[in-house]
């Protein structure tokens, strides 16, 4: 990198000769019109530097024509050196404006508009040289805020260099304020973050609307604004580094931009070179769908049992991930006994999170010895223990409210619930059982998460019967049941006795009545507690008459 007073002079600068190098450190000196795009005079110079050179040359020009950057490529493309963050503000663009030689007169390139989006430039110029090394035609193109059409950029007619009749000033102006009044308008709709999802299908594409749906309910439930959705399939398989495909991951992050998206959320999970990968080509945050999945877990964790946990499966999570983000302090220690390369910062990080790794596991260990203490209690009273399970969303908690009377927290979001909630519920002749409500399951829950709530899922070992409560309305229900007794089976309670119970019976009323014959289950609405008392019968059978009802499951689901 060559200095010239502030400004620069990038990029592939190799095998230069010293009169080429001097010829590059007069460019800064010259000054542009504001108004102008660029001037006749150095559109001329940029392409004498080009001849001479056999590459690319470009500026970047602020608002007020000063040459802020000189980079030089090879003969048909540039890499442009680090501008550092976006202009602060609202539909504002970058402030500067890229003008660079193209040696064979060619349009502008893909690479030169993916430069225009990601940089947010206000402007990009490609000045096509003649045969003889002149100056002949600009053609420009600059950004477009959304629109119908879905167009990112827009190119203008080539106009000759000599005269490029083009008012700077007053297109960027008005760009701006299109810009502005854009942005402007998807916050007065919603002021959350906004989220493009991306869902990549594997293999055979089966319940793709039921994931992509689910997709979006999680980023309602993590107070995301989805504004766009990318589905692609891939039968052969993912792109081992970007999930997606680059040319795929470029064009998103494109529309990601347009569309004023401040993160990319990708189902399936991304895996360690993935997230890397994919995060080195944005700006933009990138979360997977087990990172969202965790943090709805940390926003609704309320007790220190749930933190603990919670932390624990993100801990897990991230510890694969962490990466070195820069080499400049790399090494830590040294010194009279620690000569020699010593411990680089990633590995400190490393050890931090493996120690806090273990002191969790410590204390969630202890967690499960309270927790069996006071089930051994329970046991002791001869007391039936029923768990209600099921997919989240499924009703669950209104259920148990239902059932006794209770203010157990009800929200229309996934995974309200994440700590066990016990109540008691009596029956006629002085019977009476405990009734606990536990965290929701999902389709392809991360391990992680299942092993670190392992604490609070103990519970189901102690239970005499499992009620699994299914959304009849929801039209994955099937799919949903299956991922339940999976999520069982992994459990190792595959085998224990439970009841089916099809609530939101008042949404599909004969939906749910073929589905609880269907499944020998019952069919209720937990908002309606009338509803509820065959569900009572069913249980009061099932736990002191041995009801044929309450089973375990047929051969196949788990």
């Amino acid at each position: 990198m060559l200095r010239c007073g502030m400004e620069q002079v990038t990029g592939n600068l190799q095998g230069l000769k010293p009169s080429q190098r001097r010829l590059l450190e007069r460019i800064p000196r010259r000054r542009v019109d504001p108004e102008q795009v660029v001037s006749s005079e150095l559109a001329s110079f940029l392409c004498e530097c080009s001849r001479e050179l056999g590459r690319q040359v470009a500026v970047l020009i602020d608002r007020r024509g000063a040459v802020t950057h000189v980079v030089v490529g090879d003969a048909n493309r540039l890499w442009l050196p680090d501008l550092g963050r976006l202009r602060a503000g609202a539909g504002r663009l970058r402030g500067l404006r890229l003008v660079h030689t193209h040696l064979r007169a060619e349009p502008l390139t893909r690479d030169d508009l993916t430069d225009l989006a990601k940089l947010r430039l206000d402007l990009i110029a490609a000045i096509a040289m003649r045969p003889d090394g002149t100056a002949g035609t600009i053609t420009c193109a600059h950004l477009l805020p959304e629109n119908l059409e879905g167009k990112l950029w827009r190119e203008l007619p080539p106009v000759p260099a000599h005269a490029p009749g083009i008012d700077f000033v007053g297109l960027i102006r008005s760009l701006e304020e299109e810009f502005a009044a854009s942005a402007h308008a998807a916050r007065i709709v919603d002021g959350r973050d906004r989220a493009m999802l991306i869902h990549v299908g594997l293999g055979r594409a089966r319940s793709e609307g039921a994931r992509v749906a689910e997709l979006r309910e999680l980023c309602r439930t993590a107070g995301l604004q989805v504004v766009d959705v990318v589905v692609q399939h891939r039968p052969q398989g993912p792109d081992p580094r970007f999930l997606l495909g680059k040319g795929k991951l470029e064009d998103t992050v494109l529309r990601a931009l347009q569309l004023d998206a401040t993160v990319l959320v990708f189902d399936p999970e991304l895996t360690p070179t993935q997230a890397r990968s994919v995060s080195d080509a944005t700006e933009l945050k990138v979360l997977d769908r087990t990172m969202l999945i965790l943090d709805i877990f940390a926003q609704h964790a309320t007790t220190r049992d749930g933190k603990l946990q919670v932390e624990l499966a993100q801990l897990k999570y991230t510890l694969p991930r962490l990466v070195e983000k820069n080499t400049m302090m790399s090494r830590l220690t040294g010194g009279i006994g620690g000569r020699g390369p010593g411990e680089t910062k990633l590995e400190i990080n490393r050890r931090r999170a493996r120690e806090r790794l273990q002191l969790l596991e410590k204390q969630i260990r202890d967690l499960s010895k309270r927790r069996g203490e006071r089930r051994s209690l329970r046991a002791a009273r001869g007391v039936p223990i029923v768990a209600i399970v099921g997919y989240t969303n499924a009703g669950k908690s209104s259920l148990l409210n239902a059932l006794t009377d209770g203010d157990v927290l009800v929200e229309d979001k996934l995974f309200a619930t994440l700590d066990p909630t016990s109540r008691r519920l009596r029956f006629p002749r002085e019977r009476e059982i405990v009734i606990t409500d536990t965290v929701g399951f999902i389709r392809d829950l991360p391990k992680d998460l299942v092993n670190a709530f392992r604490a609070t899922l103990e519970e189901l070992a102690e239970a005499d019967l499992l009620l699994h409560v299914v959304d009849a309305a929801d039209p994955a229900c099937e799919e949903q049941i299956a991922a339940v007794e999976r999520i069982l089976g992994e459990l190792h309670h595959g085998t224990k006795r439970r009841l089916l119970v099809f609530n939101k019976a008042d949404l599909q009323p004969a939906e749910a009545s073929r589905l609880a014959r269907q499944h020998d289950g019952v069919a209720i609405a937990a908002s309606d507690p009338e509803t509820v008392r065959p569900l009572l019968r069913l249980l009061e059978r099932a736990l002191w008459e041995g009801d044929a009802h309450a089973r375990p499951p047929r051969r196949g689901r788990t």
